[in-house]
């Protein structure tokens, strides 16, 4: 697509450059051949042209021209005979000057030069081109006195260069050739100057060398060294002293803070002029103690922030390509922390000429008018002024064809022979601009360059770009065609530009076709066809995707493309911006690139490329080759210690997955030999490790690397490290102290290992004592188990125990205290002043004095409540007992008994409850719960439905939960769509089981709610839904009709007579001969499908009065027509509906054949007219 994108505007370039009125004359040789054509210059030298005085002087000057101009040239005004001077030669076709400086003294051709070229048909002028030798003086040699400074003062270090052509580059070295460090304190001004804003101690030193470079010469020259001698406030006053023998000349040894002020530019303000198109600098530079910090600010407006710098630590403000807009007022503010200071530059801005338009060439076809327009700016405003041939225009012959009009020529009616070069010529105090532009008078029949039936192809919803390349004089116009050339191509979607091209913003595939354009002129016509063929574009469906894979796996890269059948694709795949690897691995397919056995070397960019002659596109992913870490290596142990050493060594390849963790492992040979145990966790930017060891272990390290793919291998095994054993360093874990039974405690741990044990030998020393009961400590030293029993203990009684660990180096440390209890025994006392508390019907509170603690004989878990339901207070509900427990954990005194049937009676006892099981229970007592609300009926059924009346049936709930006081029910309609009716609403007595619901609506739905209630309220309801019968009884008794045997043969022998009055219709009709077509007639008979008129065996569809009617017992869609049945050839192709009395075989009309209306056919259409009963019907339908 970029291809294509570049190739557009190369076309546009071509074809729309140069836009105006006036012909252009066309570089096409075939034109030019033969065309007359003034003087235009194509190349000179710049106006200010600097020369090294070590080469040859060229100065450009090159035109063309038909015929080919000749070329002259003045200096200073005058002319330059090159003839005369052997130096200098001109090179052939052309006017450039080459001159021979060897043993010529350049001064000499320094000057003011300017060339002419003209022929017959004008002359052409160059800018005047002033000539300067480049110029590197020497420095003037001067001794530079040293410089002695207070510390803490400002200090400046001239430069003042020698002045050069062009002005040299300044910089400050030492004697090493190495630039000066500079800060905010210490900077180089504009003019080369180094200035320090107050002067330190280590400012000392006598090489300050200021170098100067020629950039034209390249040559460098350098002033003499400057000595800097810095001194502080003590050794002034020791020199002092002895020059004047004085003492304390100065009074304190520490340099003064001072306020700013400014060393460049002086005063509070300031002003500067610069050109526009130039670059402004404006410089503050401040002294002061502390270094001041300078900024800037505009008065009135902001920077233009795209062309605006700070140098030289914010003194230098730099704006570049000034325009008008930068003029106003600057203020620089220095400030430290004492004070501040401002300066204000007043920035105007002058601009030499600039070119608004300039003068284009003229051709111009015989009395045809045209202008040369010269416009330029400047500040201040320049004076135009013209040229004729080189010539001021005012002392130029004079033409009445031409009139001048301060910055425009205009021509009216030119004449053959009139053409001519005209210069413009625009001034002002700050430069000056030159512009040649010629008139030249042709007469010339159009012609059309483009070549014929050129195609042209572009990409849909891209711009396409017709050319119609012309040339002639008078300039002839341009129009398209498209096609048929039915009307002109100008408007939405055309856009037809000056130099005859047409385009098309947006190209779509309905703008494919031939072209014609047409060029015109008061001469003759030319035209030309090309052809548009608009592609649709080349389109990545699929892109690659990002891809990280493992190394030797396989990975695809899918690019599935869409392009324009008609143009060739070529799909290229690229890594990194190169070609693939030439590597058997990678295979290319028409839409993927499959890469197997993935390597390292593989990771890249991967970008796929369709390419086709018009457009291209590409879609680029990511490999990622990953893999588990190389293990580590050079593992080394340091700083050995007794019981730490340090572990370092070195990671191995990460293979693009940053490591997150190094784990460190460990061998024990001495107690677990080839077991490897997990020590340490390092973060994956260590490669050090502190690990603290244990004595009694011989330890060999290893290194393993964790990434996000996987672990690495081990590293090498370390060198073995062996700890001396020594005393425990600790004592069993996890003691406790519990028992078993009421008269034993047993004491436990957790075993030690090999590893913690410190030394051979683990022993471990149990120590036990009645708490607070107790001095002296039980103890028994056992070996190789892990818990101890001590009998004939109290019944839950608290102890203190100790386990310690001993080995053959000495015991551990002091272990710590722990206190457990002998064994549990059953409570001994049931809670007393049991108590309970009705809050609701389902709700109550029950209460008891918690027991002695002595009597728990063992840890208190809390209290039990059993309670049941013994029966129910209503005389239907059956009687039932299920236990239920509730336990309240701790020392409580009081819970709650949720969820109780409402009107019953209930039981309970309370019961305490330690680690070894239930104490006695307290004696039963009891309560009974108020009435609530019922529950549900046990069931609800409609029975009897009739056309007004249903019969509700029920039963009383199963939960009475209280005495019944009687039944509510709501009922309402419920239509088809599911829309309730208003509610009924109707109470019923508790003793009825039934109630049958008159005056309903017949054939209508009800949905009926029903509940119970007692005198705490209602209960939840149940709903059931039922309908009254008419319609549904109705359909049901037809469909029994139907079925039954005797009304099947009614149906078969109605069938059969109708048939038979069909046969005797049909003969009788035919002996009549009043029916032509007989014969075919015949052929097409089918009476079962048309029912006839019973009482003269007429079929209604030939009756007049019955015309537009549909046949009996037919049945004729919506739309009003009558569908043929299998029958191909029936009545109905005959008659049909009557509507338009057509006959469909012979034309004739049917109306010709019937017979004439009667009393009888009237009295059959009546009979017709009348509705069949529903029975009928149905059953004439089901038969035919």
């Amino acid at each position: 697509m970029e291809r294509t994108r570049a190739r557009a505007t190369v076309f546009l370039m071509l074809f729309l450059g140069n836009p105006g009125n006036a012909l252009e004359v066309p570089l096409d040789p075939k034109v030019l051949e033969g065309l007359p054509q003034p003087p235009t210059i194509t190349h000179q030298s710049p106006k200010d042209f600097i020369i090294d005085p070590r080469e040859n002087i060229v100065i450009h000057c090159d035109a063309k021209g038909k015929p080919h101009p000749s070329f002259s040239w003045t200096r200073n005004g005058t002319h330059f005979d090159i003839d005369q001077d052997p130096k200098v030669t001109m090179r052939p076709h052309s006017g450039t000057l080459v001159v021979d400086i060897s043993g010529e003294k350049v001064e000499s051709y320094e000057g003011v030069y300017q060339c002419t070229a003209r022929n017959e048909h004008g002359t052409a002028v160059s800018n005047n081109i002033v000539i300067r030798q480049s110029r590197s003086p020497l420095w003037s040699k001067e001794r530079n006195e040293p410089i002695i400074v207070q510390e803490g003062v400002s200090l400046v270090l001239q430069c003042r260069p020698p002045a050069g052509l062009p002005p040299p580059i300044i910089f400050w070295m030492n004697i090493n050739f190495q630039r000066l460090p500079q800060s905010s304190r210490v900077s180089q001004a504009l003019n080369g100057d180094l200035y320090f804003s107050n002067v330190l101690k280590e400012d000392s030193r006598n090489d300050y060398i200021c170098y100067a470079r020629f950039p034209h010469t390249q040559t460098i020259q350098q002033k003499q060294p400057i000595t800097v001698t810095v001194l502080n406030l003590d050794a002034i006053n020791e020199t002092v002293a002895a020059l004047y023998n004085e003492t304390d000349f100065l009074s304190d040894g520490s340099a003064e803070e001072r306020r700013p002020t400014f060393l460049i530019p002086s005063g509070s303000s300031s002003s500067k002029m610069v050109l526009r198109g130039q670059v402004l600098e404006l410089e503050c530079i401040a002294e002061g103690l502390p270094t001041p910090e300078v900024s800037w600010s505009k008065v009135s407006g902001e920077f233009p922030a795209q062309r605006t710098s700070f140098l030289h630590f914010q003194k230098t403000l730099r704006i570049v390509d000034v325009s008008e807009a930068d003029a106003g007022e600057y203020r620089c503010t220095a400030r430290n922390r004492l004070a501040s200071v401002h300066h204000t530059i007043r920035v105007t801005v002058k601009a030499a000429p600039y070119w608004i338009s300039t003068p284009r060439n003229l051709v111009l076809a015989p009395r045809e008018r045209g202008n040369l327009i010269c416009r330029a700016s400047g500040t201040p405003k320049p004076t135009i002024t013209w040229a004729m041939n080189g010539i001021p225009i005012e002392n130029s012959p004079k033409d009445p064809s031409r009139k001048v009009e301060g910055d425009t020529i205009i021509f009216e009616e030119v004449q053959t022979g009139s053409s001519a070069v005209y210069q413009c010529h625009a001034s002002n105090e700050y430069g000056y601009l030159l512009s040649n532009a010629f008139v030249n008078v042709l007469s010339e029949t159009p012609r059309v360059l483009t070549p014929a039936n050129k195609v042209y192809q572009v990409i849909r919803n891209s711009r396409a770009l017709l050319d119609c390349s012309s040339f002639g004089s008078p300039i002839p116009k341009i129009t398209w065609f498209k096609d048929s050339r039915s009307s002109t191509l100008d408007g939405d979607p055309y856009v037809l530009h000056e130099n005859g091209t047409l385009e098309i913003h947006v190209a779509q595939a309905l703008n494919s076709g031939k072209y014609t354009c047409v060029a015109r002129n008061s001469l003759g016509i030319s035209e030309n066809h090309v052809y548009l063929e608009v592609k649709e574009p080349t389109r990545i469906l699929k892109q690659p995707e990002y891809k990280v894979v493992q190394r030797n796996r396989n990975v695809v890269f899918e690019c599935k493309v869409k392009h324009d059948p008609s143009l060739i694709p070529t799909m290229t795949w690229v890594k990194d911006n190169g070609e693939l690897p030439d590597d058997e691995r990678f295979v290319v397919d028409s839409d993927s690139l499959t890469i197997t056995d993935v390597s390292e070397n593989d990771a890249g960019t991967y970008t796929c490329i369709m390419v086709t002659t018009l457009d291209q596109d590409s879609a680029s992913a990511e490999l990622i080759v990953v893999e588990q870490p190389d293990p580590p290596t050079d593992l080394e142990l340091t700083d050995q210690k007794p019981r730490s050493v340090q572990l370092t060594w070195i990671p191995g390849d990460e293979h693009n997955s940053a490591i997150h963790v190094f784990v460190i492992q460990y061998a024990d040979s001495l107690h677990h030999h080839g077991h490897w145990h997990n020590l340490t966790l390092v973060p994956g930017f260590k490669t050090t490790a502190h690990l603290k060891l244990s004595p009694y272990v011989h330890y060999t390290f290893r290194v393993l690397a964790l990434n996000a793919v996987g672990i690495s291998k081990p590293s090498l095994p370390s060198r073995v490290y062996k700890t001396n054993p020594s005393a425990p360093d600790e004592n069993p874990s996890g003691v406790n102290g519990f028992g078993t039974e009421h008269d034993n405690l047993v004491i436990s741990w957790n075993p030690m290992s090999g590893h913690q044990a410190n030394g051979p030998g683990l022993q471990y020393k149990v120590m036990w004592r009645q708490k607070d009961v107790d001095k002296e400590w039980t103890s028994v030293t056992v070996a190789n188990v892990s818990k101890f029993m001590v009998s004939g203990t109290p019944t839950f009684t608290p102890y203190e125990v100790q386990v310690q660990a001993i080995n053959d180096y000495g015991i551990g440390p002091e272990p710590a205290v722990v206190t457990g209890h002998s064994g549990e025994d059953l409570p001994m006392q049931a809670p007393d002043t049991v108590q309970v508390l009705v809050l609701n019907s389902s709700l109550a509170e029950v209460h008891w004095e918690p027991v002695p603690p002595k009597t728990v004989r063992g840890r208190l878990k809390g209290y039990k409540v059993y309670y049941w339901r013994e029966r129910s207070l209503h005389k239907h509900n059956p009687h039932h007992v299920e236990q239920q427990v509730l336990t309240f954990s701790g020392n409580k005194s009081h819970g709650m008994l949720p969820g109780l049937q409402p009107y019953s009676l209930y039981l309970f006892n309370v019961r305490v409850f330690n680690g070894k099981g239930e104490g006695p229970a307290s004696s039963n007592q009891q309560f009974e719960t108020p009435e609530g609300v019922p529950g549900r009926p046990s069931f609800l059924r409609i029975t009897n439905p009739n056309l007004d009346s249903l019969t509700l049936e029920w039963g009383p709930p199963y939960d009475r939960n209280g005495r019944l006081t009687g039944y509510t029910l709501k009922y309402q309609t419920v239509n088809i769509s599911d829309v309730l009716g208003p509610v009924e609403e109707l109470a019923l007595p508790a003793n009825e089981t039934s109630v049958t619901l008159i005056n309903l609506k017949y054939s209508t739905r009800y949905k009926f709610y029903f509940n119970a209630k007692t005198g705490q309220g209602a209960g939840p309801v149940v709903t059931e839904e039922a309908a009254t019968i008419m319609d549904e009884a109705m359909a049901a008794r037809q469909v029994d009709i139907a079925t039954q045997g005797w009304f099947i043969g009614l149906m078969c022998a109605i069938a059969l007579l109708i048939l038979v009055l069909l046969i005797i219709c049909f003969i009788q009709r035919n002996k009549g001969g009043k029916y032509p077509v007989k014969e075919k007639e015949d052929a097409h008979t089918d009476p079962e499908f048309q029912p006839m008129k019973e009482d003269d065996c007429t079929f209604g569809e030939y009756s007049d009065t019955e015309d537009h009617k549909p046949l009996k017992g037919s049945r004729t869609p919506s739309n009003g027509t009558v569908h043929r049945d299998n029958s191909d050839d029936s009545l109905v192709d005959y008659g049909g509906d009557g509507g338009d009395g057509q006959f469909n075989e012979d034309g004739s009309f049917i109306g010709q054949y019937s017979g004439k209306s009667s009393a009888r056919d009237t009295a059959g259409g009546h009979e017709s007219s009348e509705a069949p009963s529903p029975v009928n019907t149905s059953a004439m339908n089901s038969f035919v």
